[in-house]
């Protein structure tokens, strides 16, 4: 099981996001028909509560990790893929903060799908002359 103490060990936001990544399928099945049940469940007081707690805890950053900070929308992922049993029979491990982090909708597409092209990219470093490749280093001192 992923919990939020491993994860917090990892200083880096790449190793952060492969403890996490699921490398699911697009399409693939997770709640089909039983949609609803989710739905039902992410609208819930508990729900509500633990993902204000989880958000607070985080800082509003994604994956927890300071200096990410998420612009947008707050989502709150599952470490732990959760099922429909999980739903039905109300199991504690949904509602556990041990096992939730904040992410941004960037990151939690590519946890689910495994497309690092959605990560935050760290910025480039600038240098001089780095746009102009016919002035050398020797011509620019």
């Amino acid at each position: 099981m992923k919990t939020y103490t491993e994860l917090s060990k990892l200083s880096k936001f790449i190793d952060r996001f492969n403890y996490l990544k699921l490398n699911s399928k697009i399409g693939e099945d997770t709640f089909g028909f039983d949609r609803y049940l989710n739905q039902v469940f992410y609208t819930s007081k508990e729900w509500r509560k633990v993902r204000n707690f989880v958000i607070v805890r985080d800082n509003g950053n994604d994956l927890g990790l300071e200096g990410y900070p998420i612009g947008g929308k707050i989502l709150i992922h599952h470490m732990n893929p959760i099922s429909v049993h999980d739903i039905l029979q109300r199991n504690e491990a949904i509602l556990d903060p041990e096992f939730l982090i904040s992410v941004s909708n960037d990151t939690h597409q590519a946890i689910h799908f495994g497309s690092e092209d959605l990560l935050p990219q760290d910025p480039v470093e600038r240098k001089p002359n780095d746009t102009c490749p016919w002035k050398t280093k020797e011509k620019s001192k």
